[in-house]
């Protein structure tokens, strides 16, 4: 694999971040004028003399401050409220220094000989081995283990999971999948809540046809647009290259100078990665191994095509080699 450096690699994913902040928008703007252009297509008469792509215009110009407005403020809220959203989907809790001071004097050791500051401990009381990154500055920086992986794994293995989430930390990939998760968030929560809408309408009377018909179509217009925002925010996700993970286990090894450490705890972790409170897809990318239990057969290959993470078998091979 190709070197690259720690400035390259925080250059890249502040490119990357830069880049999806502003994609956003735009997606949020074709959407709109999307519907905007089906509403209108729908409820035009052809027979009237007026055009319908200056109604369309009109319509989509009057429209746009008022939706840019709400996802600014909500994407404000889940951006900001990402710490507490995160530990609500995986169920992590803080990890008192008394609690459990190996892991305290572990974390502190490696964030020493970077340079680091200490990131806040967190803790997700299950009996599988995981753990992830989390965080958008020096102040919510947050490395989560698992209590099984605390439990497990020696000392040296537990410094070399440590030292490949502090290098999430380091490299600025914890900030770009933050900012992800919000996109995907905001577009999954659209979906439901017109799938919900359109699911529990009810036709009061038949002599309101004519309305609930105009209703259904526009709730039926309204889930398209929120289905196909949601399937570009999806795709998002997968334009984060699962290099972040490489270059996460070749941090550690850096830090720990002690690679076949890592590879031991990758083995161990793959035997039994799941994580049961975990059931987002895009809060499960966070983790230094897939939390969520793995289907087989053919749709698990399909699937694979894309997975947000590097097969755990090939990591493990790549760090022996070093």
């Amino acid at each position: 694999m190709q070197y690259v450096g720690i400035q390259t690699q925080q250059s890249r994913n502040n490119l990357r971040s830069a880049f999806l902040l502003f994609l956003f928008p735009c997606l949020v703007t074709g959407l709109l004028y999307l519907s905007c252009y089906l509403l209108i297509l729908f409820g035009y008469d052809k027979s009237m003399e007026v055009e319908m792509i200056p109604i369309v215009n009109h319509f989509f110009l009057s429209s746009l401050p008022y939706v840019l407005g709400v996802v600014l403020i909500w994407f404000l809220i889940a951006y900001w409220a990402n710490t507490s959203i995160i530990n609500s989907a995986t169920g992590s809790k803080p990890l008192d220094r008394k609690e459990n001071k190996r892991v305290y004097n572990l974390v502190e050791n490696l964030c020493m000989t970077q340079g680091m500051s200490m990131p806040k401990i967190n803790i997700i009381y299950d009996n599988s081995l995981n753990a992830f990154a989390s965080g958008i500055n020096d102040r919510t920086y947050t490395i989560t283990l698992s209590e099984g992986i605390i439990k497990k794994l020696n000392d040296e293995e537990l410094e070399a999971v440590i030292g490949h989430e502090l290098t999430h930390i380091r490299n600025r990939d914890v900030r770009l999948l933050i900012i992800s998760i919000v996109f995907v968030g905001i577009f999954s929560m659209l979906t439901e809540i017109t799938f919900y809408a359109l699911t529990h309408m009810r036709v009061r009377s038949s002599s309101n046809s004519k309305s609930n018909g105009g209703i259904l179509l526009f709730m039926l217009v309204a889930l398209l647009i929120a289905a196909i925002g949601f399937l570009f925010a999806s795709l998002m996700r997968f334009a984060i290259s699962r290099k972040r993970e490489y270059m996460a286990d070749a941090g550690s090894a850096e830090m720990t100078k002690n690679p076949l450490a890592l590879a031991s705890a990758l083995r161990k972790i793959s035997v039994d990665p799941t994580i049961e409170a975990v059931e987002r897809k895009d809060v499960a990318q966070l983790f230094i191994q897939n939390p969520k239990k793995q289907t087989k057969g053919l749709y698990s290959k399909l699937s694979g095509l894309f997975a947000t993470h590097p097969p755990i078998e090939k990591r493990i091979e790549i760090l022996e080699q070093f």
